[in-house]
């Protein structure tokens, strides 16, 4: 590859040379995300990342997991008072009352959704950008905004639902990272590889 065709095609700058950020932004960021399970899980670790850096959670991301029981919501959703008190001596995750009492209660909401919403939890968050990733055409990620009137709105009717944790600068984070917005910068080759993804 010449110099200009590697000026020409920069990942985004965001994820720095860190080897668990650089896997992360061309492995996952953007990629659409369809499954249900997979959603709740992503908007739950958004919310454990109010006022902390991604990569702290990324790197605890497996002992989440392990702790919550897979991210399984039917599972979350009956957690006892034991649970959370389970959840707080654990040092592998961020140890945060609210925010693991919010994802008892966010379980709980996630669940009523599948009931009543047609296409479940998944069909309930892509009709929020109509079913079609919106797609950023800048070329720095900095110009990137933290929420959009789309994030308002998505996170205003998550609150109405019953769900915590996911204002709207939390809720458009979450979108990027599942794809619902392809914010990845044109120089970057995910760009163009997240759109191709997209349904």
């Amino acid at each position: 590859m010449s110099a200009k065709q590697a000026k020409t095609y920069e990942r985004c700058g965001w994820c720095g040379d860190d080897p668990v950020y650089v896997a992360y932004h061309d492995e996952e960021w953007g990629v659409p995300e369809y499954d249900d399970r997979a959603l709740f899980e992503k908007l739950i670790l958004d919310g454990f990342q109010a006022g902390l850096a991604w990569i702290t959670i990324l790197r605890k991301r497996d002992n989440f997991r392990k702790a919550f029981h897979g991210f399984r919501p039917e599972k979350i959703a009956r957690y006892t008072d034991k649970d959370v008190e389970r959840l707080l001596g654990n040092e592998g995750i961020i140890r945060h009352r609210g925010k693991i009492e919010a994802t008892i209660g966010n379980a709980r909401a996630y669940l009523d959704i599948m009931d009543t919403e047609p296409g479940g939890f998944s069909g309930y968050l892509w009709n929020h950008v109509d079913g079609t990733p919106l797609v950023s055409t800048s070329k720095n990620w900095r110009d990137m905004p933290a929420s959009t009137s789309m994030s308002e709105a998505l996170s205003k009717d998550l609150k109405k639902r019953g769900f915590k944790f996911c204002g709207p600068t939390i809720v458009y984070a979450f979108a990027q990272a599942v794809g619902m917005v392809n914010d990845h910068q044109t120089t970057c080759p995910r760009h163009k590889a997240c759109q191709d993804l997209a349904r």
